[in-house]
């Protein structure tokens, strides 16, 4: 919980930890990364409606083949649920995957089909024994309903793959630029893919032919603009490579992100793209379930401060008896899209001036701090003040640890990805500080810790981390 209470190694400066990677983006950077300016809409994925129809159509044909209809109406209904409810809940563009047509998908579309059919012809024969359906007819129906099924999505993959012929998809190939350009190449040598590579983005050039080469944030954000860019095929790694910020900002200007390993995959493929391994890349979680998250914080830090408020009570009297006025240590800090914010928390020491408390990284005289100090510290009772920020909605009760304006600027040069985590609200506490990540610990591990939470995120782990943070209260190590 206690990010802002690290010690450094001796003798080595906060900022001097590593090597910071060349941005492609420069003249857009900010503490939350680069942006591309102007709301622009999101892309859509193809809409499940089609498919939908197709396969609603196919089974109110198959159960014309039941004599007696109305007398039949209850089987009906089951017989189009039970096909509508086993569909796939995700059906891919063609040349996107490997349910790219109607070949690839005739088994799974057939399996379904016929449990469709033998599950609902059970549950009749068990509720209206006397009106069972007979083999024949359950095959006829499973036949008939496949065979319209199949024939209809083949109409929609058909129209599909057309329309992508005609309007491929624009867009931008993130990575060196030899790998980048041969990505770009095959996929210029396959249109059915669906995807048209307008533009390179590398930070060097290195002489071989192809699409140009985009190095700086204003060339991106033109390509963008004027070629009415959707998607962005990252070839494996560049989101690991220093690439990440610039990936975020194009995911959040509208594009969908993909990444593309041009030589040995390092994961199973579920999708291709001119035979290429790639799978999506979802780099904005943090939208994902966001109301959740905001009602657990308003539902536990309310909870928490009205059961603490005697404690806290006791907390702020004692150390103005033993330590004197200011009670409250006010900071700011730096939360979610790199803006500051005032984080409040009890005073257990007192700095030299504003500028040690701004750009001091360790206590200083943290040993001659008083006994209760201490105890509140060891604790982390001094920390229950942040659950008011949390209720104003300044942090959150999981999230990356915030820090001060100082360190966040020579954290995020030093550090690839250490801006990505203002993706997120800043958090009491977070999976770094359950794994440990808290006082003398590695930076580069809490930074890769935060952008693993927020790339994983999900309220059941947020609950597992507050009852971890839980035990650790209970039985505390000390920060």
């Amino acid at each position: 919980m206690n990010a802002e209470r690290t010690m450094t190694s001796p003798g080595v400066p906060p900022g001097n930890h590593g090597s910071s990677s060349l941005s492609v983006m420069p003249p857009r950077d900010t503490a939350d990364g680069p942006r591309l300016s102007g709301p622009r809409p999101s892309a859509r994925p193809p809409s499940p409606v089609p498919l939908l129809l197709a396969d609603a159509a196919a089974a109110l044909l198959g159960v014309l083949t039941l004599s007696g209809a109305q007398r039949h109406f209850p089987l009906v209904a089951l017989l189009i649920a039970a096909s509508l409810l086993l569909r796939p809940r995700g059906d891919r563009p063609p040349g996107q995957g490997q349910g790219q047509g109607l070949l690839e998908e005739l088994p799974a579309v057939c399996g379904r089909v016929a449990v469709a059919w033998l599950a609902s012809a059970a549950l009749w024969a068990a509720y209206r024994p006397e009106h069972a359906l007979s083999a024949g007819t359950v095959l006829t129906g499973l036949v008939l309903q496949s065979a319209a099924g199949c024939a209809l999505r083949a109409a929609v993959h058909g129209r599909r793959r057309a329309a992508l012929r005609r309007h491929p998809h624009a867009a931008l190939v993130v990575g060196p630029a030899a790998t980048a350009q041969r990505v770009a190449a095959a996929l210029l040598r396959h249109p059915r893919c669906g995807v048209r590579p307008v533009g390179v983005v590398a930070e060097q050039p290195d002489g071989i032919e192809g699409l140009p080469v985009l190095r700086t944030g204003e060339e991106v954000e033109r390509a963008v603009i004027q070629n009415g860019v959707r998607s962005v095929l990252a070839v494996h790694p560049s989101v690991h490579a220093g690439q990440g910020p610039l990936l975020r900002a194009l995911a959040e200007a509208g594009c969908v992100v993909r990444e593309v390993d041009a030589d040995s995959p390092p994961y199973p493929a579920k999708e291709r793209l001119a035979g290429f391994p790639c799978r999506l890349l979802d780099l904005s979680p943090a939208r994902r379930g966001s109301a959740g998250k905001r009602m657990l914080d308003i539902l536990v830090s309310g909870t928490l401060l009205l059961l603490a408020g005697p404690l806290l009570l006791v907390c702020a009297l004692t150390l103005r008896i033993s330590d004197g006025p200011g009670v409250v240590f006010r900071q700011e800090r730096i939360g979610r899209g790199g803006e500051p914010f005032t984080l409040l928390k009890f005073r257990t020491h007192r700095p030299v001036d504003e500028h040690e408390s701004a750009t001091r990284w360790s206590v200083a005289n943290e040993n001659e701090m008083r006994r209760f100090c201490r105890m509140l510290r060891r604790t982390s009772l001094d920390e229950l003040l942040q659950l008011w920020n949390v209720l104003r909605g300044d942090m959150s009760l999981v999230g990356p640890r915030p820090e001060r304006p100082y360190f966040v600027s020579q954290f995020s040069r030093t550090y690839p990805g250490y801006a990505a985590r203002h993706r997120m609200r800043a958090g009491v506490t977070g999976l770094a500080q359950v794994h440990g990540l808290r006082g003398d610990t590695s930076i580069e591990d809490r930074c890769r810790f935060d952008n693993a939470y927020i790339d994983d995120w999900s309220l059941w782990q947020d609950i597992c981390i507050l009852l971890r943070t839980a035990v650790t209260l209970v039985r505390p190590t000390g920060s």
